[in-house]
């Protein structure tokens, strides 16, 4: 992979690959409110893609995009390939929104759009209030005490959201439902 990682300053930058593996620029979302999300078909979290399509089609009119990146780094828990997740995604929750191609959002095969969104917004936190809030911070206190300092990405369904201009302006862990993020994304918009 090239050392671009180095040279991309803005999230129009960026060069995404779609589900069958044609090069999508992120440019094309310029003057758009973005969520961006990587997820699993496996995990806990998974029905989280029934609150992303509800403010997708909600607030999709008002210039509001999704853009869904299967990871299977957390768990295993995006078997399956490109399509069979699509498939999935769309039988089961119904989703309409863009679905790119598999990525690693860790690690030294990275994707260059996780590097760059990490560096904007660092770990938010889990909430300790919900049902996996807890057991995820144990999970990873337990590997590691000063797990909360790094930037990386913890697990299924980090949500990134990116203002008009480009913007990273908001980090929401796994542990933030969709419907606690439509107000922010509201405001954006």
């Amino acid at each position: 992979m090239p050392t671009r990682r180095n040279h991309m300053t803005d999230i129009y930058s960026f060069t995404v690959k779609d589900r069958q593996g044609n090069d999508v620029s992120l440019g094309t979302y310029k003057g758009k409110v973005l969520l961006i999300v990587n997820t699993a078909t496996r995990c806990g979290f998974t029905p989280q893609y029934e609150g992303l399509e509800a403010i997708y089609r909600e607030l999709n009119d008002k210039g509001f995009e999704i853009l869904d990146f299967p990871c299977n780094q957390f768990g295993a828990q995006a078997p399956g390939s490109d399509e069979e997740i699509h498939q999935f995604c769309t039988l089961n929750y119904q989703t309409e929104f863009p679905r790119f191609k598999k990525v690693d959002v860790n690690g030294e095969n990275e994707d260059p759009l996780f590097t760059f969104l990490k560096s904007q917004k660092g770990f938010a936190g889990f909430n300790l209030d919900t049902k996996l809030g807890p057991l995820l911070d144990k999970m990873f206190r337990e590997k590691d005490p000063n797990y909360a300092e790094s930037p990386d990405i913890k697990w299924n369904f980090t949500k990134f959201l990116i203002d008009r201009e480009g913007n990273v302006t908001d980090r929401f862990e796994p542990t933030a439902e969709p419907a606690e993020i439509a107000e922010r994304v509201k405001e954006l918009l």
